[in-house]
């Protein structure tokens, strides 16, 4: 540690605040905030090592540090977000994510329009936004629908100067450029569209029928029948929106977070007036380390951009972990505008919303794995070289078993075998073993040792093929002890390596240094992908052995 940075510790005040560390070059790594910034700056450096390996690389990269005090700890959480985005610092959590979400436009014009935009720094001057919005295809049927109901201006100039055009002759414009609305009905139809958007679907019935009455007291019968037609069709739309609960003021958020193989999804669930009115998901690769920070990001940005009407309450079991629920609340307040509540989904309500939404998460999140092991298949030919290369492998890994073990406390050990062939499963081929020689005394090193002794000596025997790499869950120690009677055997041909779940490191078989595949490679998330389905085998076989010895405790 430098001087100038020994000086600036000594100088840390007991308030809240921003933290900036920079490196050597003067770039900025990393942005925090803290409720008291001299303890939580400090927590960097009074330890000589962290849990995580990122921040013990953030600590040894700092050069020198600047502070903002703040009056409190939420606008230390706004000042941070915007830090954030105008550094982008290396360290910090980024939503690397390219795609810019669409949103419903409804112009700032005489007559405005409804279109769909992609542009995520919003310009109020352009009009007001709705969304963002993830399923593009639902959006553009949504606009269609829109376009039937609210038939409002659909052309940016206009075709004909006397005469209106074909949108018109269908139903879908009111031709104000030929004067045929006043501006004041055509507020109306806009105000009504906005409603929709907002899911304020009750307010915007009772004025359709109040409009439809006014038209009728009028004698405007046509104006009127128009009006009938809209209100029945969003009617018919309405009763196919599933009906969360008869509480009709139920404006809630419902948020749900999975994580598995790398993969990170979320879904938030929209309920307005009771009803499911919308669902967003979104899916990104993140180390499970760094899943609650990651998802922290994902809540403020997902809220800072956030354009149609905010919940009266956001439920999720996800947001415990985050920090302070007071102060995401107040956080909440300043850029909604109104009262927001957050809720850990604890009451009997909250674990109804926080179920069905988990249902959706998981759908996300397994077609999120198939897609990624999709892409492997497609790509198993590079994966496997580089596998190879990278490994230090004599064979093309064609055919990849991997080995784990379960027990408690010694009892009911079982051991797993499961077969990925040219990257895909190959369930058929999977294995279970009893552990004999460690009953009651627990002792992994061993019990992967039997393990691999019954494997290898069934080489060549009929539905027992001879696989190119072997993984083995675990560090250097348990590849230690299984090379010993690999070595006793005589077995040359087969590669043999392990995998060290703390830091996903690879252990290679006598050589002290691990290695590191990058973090985002196929080829890492391919053996880690391995690896998970030989424990979760493992894990099952396990479970069932040990309910059945209970079973027959009890009898």
């Amino acid at each position: 540690m430098n001087e100038r940075l020994k000086d600036s510790l000594k100088l840390l005040p007991s308030l809240p605040g921003c933290y900036i560390y920079y490196n050597s070059d003067n770039e900025v790594i990393y942005v925090g905030k803290a409720k008291i910034l001299k303890r939580r700056v400090l927590s960097y450096f009074n330890r000589k090592q962290h849990d995580s390996v990122k921040v013990n690389v953030l600590v040894s990269q700092i050069d020198h540090l600047e502070y903002i005090v703040t009056n409190t700890e939420v606008e230390a959480l706004i000042l941070e977000d915007h830090l954030i985005k105008k550094h982008k610092p290396r360290y910090n959590i980024l939503l690397k994510d390219d795609k810019k979400y669409p949103y419903f436009l409804i112009t700032n014009e005489d007559f405005p329009r409804i279109s769909i935009v992609r542009k995520r720094n919003m310009n109020p001057e352009k009009g007001k936004y709705y969304g963002p919005y993830t399923d593009i295809r639902a959006m553009h049927s949504t606009l269609d629908f829109l376009k039937k109901i609210f038939p409002l201006k659909q052309c940016k100039t206009p075709k004909f100067k006397s005469r209106p055009c074909l949108y018109y002759h269908i139903g879908k414009c009111l031709a104000p450029c030929q004067n045929m609305v006043t501006s004041e009905e055509y507020k109306a139809i806009v105000h009504q569209a906005e409603l929709f958007l907002s899911g304020r679907q009750s307010e915007l019935m009772k004025q359709l029928m109040e409009q439809i009455q006014k038209y009728s007291d009028s004698l405007q019968f046509e104006k009127a029948a128009r009006l009938r037609d809209s209100y029945l069709d969003l009617k018919k739309t309405l009763e196919k929106q599933k009906v969360v609960y008869e509480n009709t003021k139920l404006n809630q958020d419902v948020i749900s977070v999975l994580h598995e193989d790398g993969i990170l999804a979320i879904v938030v669930m929209m309920i307005r007036e009771g009803r499911l009115i919308d669902k967003k998901d979104f899916t990104y690769e993140v180390e499970e380390s760094d899943k609650t920070e990651f998802f922290a990001t994902f809540f403020k940005d997902y809220y800072n951009t956030l354009s149609l009407e905010f919940p009266d309450k956001i439920v999720s079991n996800e947001l415990e972990a985050i920090g302070d629920k007071s102060l995401y609340e107040q956080w909440l307040n300043i850029i909604s505008g109104k009262k927001v509540k957050i809720s850990y989904g604890k009451s009997t309500q909250g674990k109804e919303l926080q179920s069905l939404a988990q249902k959706n998460c998981q759908v996300i999140l397994d077609n999120a794995k198939l897609s990624k092991m999709s892409k492997i298949r497609d790509d198993f030919n590079n994966i496997g070289s580089y596998l190879k290369e990278k490994l230090k492998l004599n064979n093309f890994p064609h055919r990849i078993e991997c080995y784990d073990i379960s027990h408690i406390q010694g009892t009911n050990t079982v051991a797993s075998m499961v077969t990925f062939i040219n990257g895909i499963s190959k369930k058929s081929e999977y294995r279970k073993f009893k552990i004999k020689t460690t009953e009651g005394k627990p002792d992994d090193f061993l019990s992967m040792k039997e393990v691999l002794t019954r494997r290898l000596s069934r080489l060549d025997d009929k539905g027992w093929e001879k696989p190119d790499l072997i993984i083995i869950d675990g560090g250097k120690g348990q590849l230690s002890s299984v090379m010993q009677i690999v070595t006793d055997m005589g077995i040359n041909d087969i590669d043999f390596v392990s995998l060290a779940k703390r830091q996903e490191e690879v252990f290679l078989p006598n050589q002290s240094k691990s290695i590191l595949l990058p973090r985002e490679s196929s080829a890492l998330y391919l053996i880690q992908r391995i690896r998970d389905e030989a424990h979760r085998f493992a894990i099952t076989y396990h479970r069932k052995l040990r309910s059945k010895s209970a079973l027959n405790k009890n009898k």
